[in-house]
């Protein structure tokens, strides 16, 4: 299989291209940069140069593949509504060239803000109000008969090079001197390594040939269910030397800033489903485990 795949020299996609491309498929990558590009093209890939605004390459590249896998987003969150559209309208021009085809396109979603409070699994809906609309498009092109699907990813996608989340936490904590959690810190973040989440897309597109259109159409990329933010906020501690403690969710805001309203959710996600449809087991290292370790700390 040929597979367009965007975002695909970030951290989530690049795993994407090396796990695609030892199975025996062929990759044709999305670089914006000159440097990107090389990336890819180290990787095994071959490259198409543009980025998600630019309809007409979008286009092409997905017309000139066996399946699409869209890792890509603009991650501006002060322009968040903005890129939000960019995503969705970059998923409506993929989908158009896969119509009455029987190609797979994956595109990519989110668990933290699904259902706070509840166990997500793959049957749960996307709200209205979700802002970001990746699934509300591939659902718009599953209803045409496209084969589109979303992967949701953990909000905690971990391994060496994170540039997500838990490095921001642990950023906030060297600069505070203290690590905090929120209230009790029993709330919870599902977890899942960066080379698990890879292998969710690789037998999505792989099962999507052998077994048509799913339903529901969407699968979780989350390898635990929840790790409770207390335990996320003693490892950090333990690592910095710096005191663990709750502060209120009042505080909160002045300690986290906007990562605040994220470390307060309680999110967890059930993958259940995932696993048995796709015969995938994750193996990599848990979300604290990983978390403990040099890569995260540099030394």
């Amino acid at each position: 299989m040929r597979v367009f795949v965007t975002g695909a020299t970030g951290f989530v996609g690049s795993a994407v291209v090396d796990e695609l491309i030892g199975a025996g498929h062929q990759v044709l990558g999305l670089a914006r940069s000159e440097e990107g590009a090389a990336a890819l093209a180290a990787a095994g890939a071959d490259v198409l140069r543009g980025t998600l605004e630019d309809a007409d390459i979008l286009r092409r590249g997905a017309a000139s593949c066996d399946g699409v896998a869209h890792l890509g987003f603009i991650h501006d969150f002060s322009r968040f509504a903005e890129v939000c559209a960019v995503d969705q309208a970059a998923i409506n021009v993929m989908g158009e060239a896969l119509v009455g085809s029987e190609r797979p396109l994956l595109t990519t979603s989110g668990l933290a803000m699904l259902a706070p409070g509840r166990v997500v699994t793959e049957n749960t809906p996307a709200p209205d109000t979700f802002p970001r609309k990746s699934e509300a498009a591939a659902n718009a092109l599953a209803a045409r008969g496209v084969r589109a699907a979303s992967v949701r990813l953990a909000p905690s996608v971990h391994g060496p090079g994170d540039h997500g989340f838990v490095p921001m936490l642990i950023g906030i904590a060297r600069k505070a001197g203290v690590s905090a959690y929120i209230g009790d810190g029993a709330n919870r973040w599902p977890g899942v390594h960066r080379l698990d989440a890879a292998r969710v897309y690789r037998l999505a597109l792989e099962k999507s040939v052998e077994a048509g259109a799913w339903s529901p159409n969407v699968f979780h990329a989350t390898a635990e269910e929840g790790v409770p933010t207390r335990e996320i906020a003693e490892v950090i501690g333990h690592r910095l030397g710096v005191p663990v403690r709750s502060i209120s969710p009042e505080e909160a805001g002045a300690h986290f800033d906007f990562l605040a309203t994220f470390f307060a959710l309680d999110c967890a996600a059930s993958s259940a489903l995932t696993q048995e449809r796709l015969g995938w087991t994750p193996t990599g290292p848990g979300l604290l485990a990983d978390v403990d370790s040099a890569s995260y700390f540099g030394g």
